[in-house]
């Protein structure tokens, strides 16, 4: 396959594995309502996924273009798309250490490498980094409550995951009540992880709780 022979054959030598560390961080206190919306909770796209020389322009922007950033970001998905996991690791940690963290470029590439972590099975590493892009945030972005209960839930932590759910009710209950919207509001999560959130939504309507 095309891909993977450039993937390898370009990318593999300029970036190398770097172990993720990061300082644990505590959950925010769960806020009453979440509706602002956040620029950074998107997939990096820089080039048109169709475009026939993706890998090209991609590779050109990394090295000499003003969106190096997100184009690691873009190659890094590719990567992972492609089963080369530890490089696209590298490639985010590239991306990671390249953005301060209270842009919103930062912010994107801890969304973005958050769902990278997390369908990677690194529930733990996904959390801390979206904790650090919700740190940044101002407001209170819509994203948060059903993406941390996904995560919980994920961790075996359902308790939390169903206050934080219930915090996406308690915003817009028309929407999240029921999970037959989930397809239309988490246009980009895969199947199974709306599956996961449905659970989340059982675990809701069983016991919803109180607020405060």
């Amino acid at each position: 396959m095309r891909i993977q022979k450039y993937l390898f054959g370009l990318l593999l030598g300029l970036a190398l594995a770097t172990a993720w560390s990061a300082s644990a961080q505590a959950l925010p206190p769960i806020r009453e309502f979440y509706f602002d919306e956040d620029a950074a909770a998107q997939p990096i796209v820089v080039v048109d996924p169709a475009a026939s020389d993706l890998l090209d322009q991609l590779v050109r922007h990394r090295t000499r273009g003003r969106r190096a950033v997100e184009a690691s970001v873009q190659l890094a998905n590719i990567a992972a798309a492609d089963n080369r996991v530890e490089l696209a690791d590298s490639l985010y940690q590239e991306a990671l250490t390249g953005s301060a963290p209270n842009s919103t470029i930062g912010r994107g590439v801890r969304w973005n490498m958050g769902w990278h972590a997390f369908r990677q099975g690194r529930h733990e590493q996904a959390q801390q980094l979206w904790l650090q892009a919700l740190e940044q945030v101002r407001g209170e972005p819509s994203w948060a409550p059903p993406t941390l209960a996904l995560v919980l839930h994920r961790q075996g932590n359902t308790d939390e995951a169903v206050k934080w759910y219930a915090a996406a009710v308690r915003t817009e209950p028309q929407l999240w009540i029921d999970p037959a919207n989930f397809e239309r509001l988490l246009p980009h999560w895969q199947p199974v992880e709306r599956q996961a959130l449905e659970q989340v939504h059982q675990a809701w309507v069983a016991n919803p709780p109180s607020w405060p």
